[in-house]
């Protein structure tokens, strides 16, 4: 079992990044959000799980350990493969995902592609009392506040807004943000890029 990997990056493209770890290149399968805040030839570290089939072996990888965790245990859930659980992941966080299964509230992942009103209701059901509540999670923050901030600028300038305005967007992001959103780096992007999305053109044409 390779639980995880850390190397210089070689591609970051789709929803994989390759991992470059002792001169062997590892695809890894991760959400949107995590491929556009990694840089090529810069290291990362993932938290990672094999997916081992007749005719394939997968590698799925996270910027968090609650992000794996998540992942396994959707996983388990009757229906939901790996594709889909990454889907989850790629839309919404490991904390939403709890507070959605701890008040039942399976439209939260209706609102998932690929994951309909059956399943959704089979998550909420079969995750019930395996992530605890909200309120009493511990998260850790794998980077500092300001790590954090860095790495989602970077991310943005890179796909081509400039500074100003990825930084004043930013910041408003910030502003809005619970500190557990702001200690994640594709929370924080993902939450930023919607805040762009809007005024994408006039913001990249500045």
């Amino acid at each position: 079992m390779i639980s995880s990997l850390r190397g210089r990056v070689l591609a970051a493209a789709g929803s994989s990044v390759v991992i470059d770890v002792g001169g062997v290149g590892f695809q890894v399968n991760t959400t949107p959000a995590l491929v556009l805040a990694t840089r090529e030839g810069h290291e990362l570290s993932v938290h990672t799980t094999l997916i081992v089939r007749e005719d394939s072996m997968t590698l799925f990888g996270f910027g968090t350990r609650d992000e794996l965790d998540v992942f396994e245990l959707l996983i388990g859930v009757t229906g939901v493969g790996p594709k889909s659980a990454l889907g989850v992941l790629s839309s919404i966080s490991p904390e939403q995902v709890a507070e959605a299964v701890h008040n039942d509230d399976d439209a939260v992942f209706r609102k998932v592609s690929g994951i309909g009103p059956k399943t959704a209701k089979l998550i909420t059901v079969s995750l019930a009392g395996k992530l605890a509540p909200p309120t009493t999670r511990t998260v850790a923050a794998p980077i500092a506040a300001g790590g954090v901030s860095d790495s989602v600028l970077a991310a943005l300038t890179g796909l081509g807004w400039s500074e100003r305005v990825a930084a004043d967007a930013l910041d408003e992001t910030l502003a809005a943000a619970s500190d557990v959103e702001q200690a994640s780096v594709p929370t924080l992007l993902r939450l930023t890029l919607a805040r762009l999305g809007p005024a994408q053109q006039s913001g990249r044409s500045r």
